[in-house]
């Protein structure tokens, strides 16, 4: 495509229509004549112009681009879809980090991490899509292993799994914080959409 302002134009309103992060290659699927590198160029272009004193900004998260109203303004928008921000509890923190930083695993092993019962919450977590079952271990008995989904990383606004704080950032968030609030590491992460879908 020769004119980069339409292309532009067009890529912003795929990405604002799409309720899901919109990969690079579904762009390209659907804009046939447009060059991979333009489309990567006007990206690029999107997210700086989103940087300027807008509400909302252009990031890059669950291996695709998705418009996130910025975190300061999640009060507001809860008010505006009268809602309660998603709470977690130190349970579900605690099982999803350990599916998160350990996957594949299987439940028997979850457990013997925590070192108490986890089908309950493993189950919440499943519901609400944030794991979801990736196969079965070969072992006796062949259980199955957990894994973390898209929309995990939605959730948390996370680029992909190397976008996770690494151990090392978690003790240094633990050293500067109380051990109960130093757990609760993804909770804060969590952003908004403009669809008003998730909160900070």
């Amino acid at each position: 495509m020769e004119n980069k302002e339409e292309l532009k134009a067009i890529i912003e309103a795929l990405i604002f229509a799409s309720e899901k992060p919109l990969g690079i290659d579904r762009i390209k699927e659907i804009v046939e004549d447009a060059d991979r590198a333009d489309v990567v160029r006007c990206i690029s272009l999107l997210q700086e112009e989103s940087r300027e004193g807008r509400g909302f900004y252009l990031s890059e998260v669950a291996e695709g681009y998705q418009f996130r109203t910025r975190p300061r303004f999640s009060a507001y928008l809860q008010k505006l879809y009268k809602i309660k921000a998603p709470k977690f509890s130190q349970p579900a923190l605690e099982t999803l980090a350990i599916i998160a930083y350990r996957q594949p695993i299987t439940r028997a092993e979850v457990e013997e991490l925590r070192g108490v019962d986890a089908g309950g919450v493993i189950k919440s977590l499943l519901d609400k899509k944030l794991i979801k079952i990736v196969g079965k271990k070969d072992v006796p008995g062949r259980p199955m292993i957990y894994g973390t989904t898209r929309e995990f990383l939605e959730a948390f606004g996370l680029k992909d799994l190397k976008s996770l704080p690494t151990l090392k950032d978690l003790a240094e968030l633990g050293e500067r914080k109380e051990p109960a609030q130093a757990e609760l590491v993804f909770e804060g992460n969590v952003e908004g959409t403009l669809e008003g879908k998730t909160y900070a």
